[in-house]
């Protein structure tokens, strides 16, 4: 028999404006002490607080907090690593934001295609020229 709780299918999230810390704790399987830490790790995750200081995640918070739940404990990043990949996230084309497959050639040497090779080779001639300053 295959635990639920191991099983890589997306998590199916209640339609809900918002969630209290239980709940979330409940539906990523980590402890409430875990999310408050990861709020202060991760810029994007900000709850909002009730009058009485009760934490409401938002259905995108729930997203994000099982999105670094995967990274971490799926992938193996660190709490930086993690951080860095999401803040890099944000900046692709959002045609390719959500494809890992294009993520992963945008990582491994689209850097050095036509046209960034152009880019490259300005700022080579800058560097060039600074070099050149400072002698």
């Amino acid at each position: 028999m295959v635990d639920p709780a191991t099983e890589s299918d997306p998590l199916e999230i209640p339609d809900k404006l918002y969630f209290r810390i239980g709940e979330v704790s409940r539906l990523a399987g980590i402890k409430p002490y875990v999310l408050r830490y990861w709020e202060t790790e991760f810029p994007g995750l900000g709850p909002k607080k009730s009058g009485t200081g009760q934490r409401l995640f938002r259905r995108k918070d729930v997203e994000l907090v099982l999105e670094i739940k995967r990274l971490l404990y799926e992938k193996r990043f660190t709490i930086e690593g993690a951080r860095k990949y999401l803040e890099n996230r944000g900046k692709l084309d959002p045609a390719t934001a959500h494809d890992p497959a294009r993520q992963s050639k945008l990582q491994q040497g689209e850097l050095f295609t036509p046209p960034l090779l152009e880019k490259w080779d300005e700022i080579r001639k800058e560097l060039r020229a600074i070099l050149n300053i400072v002698r």
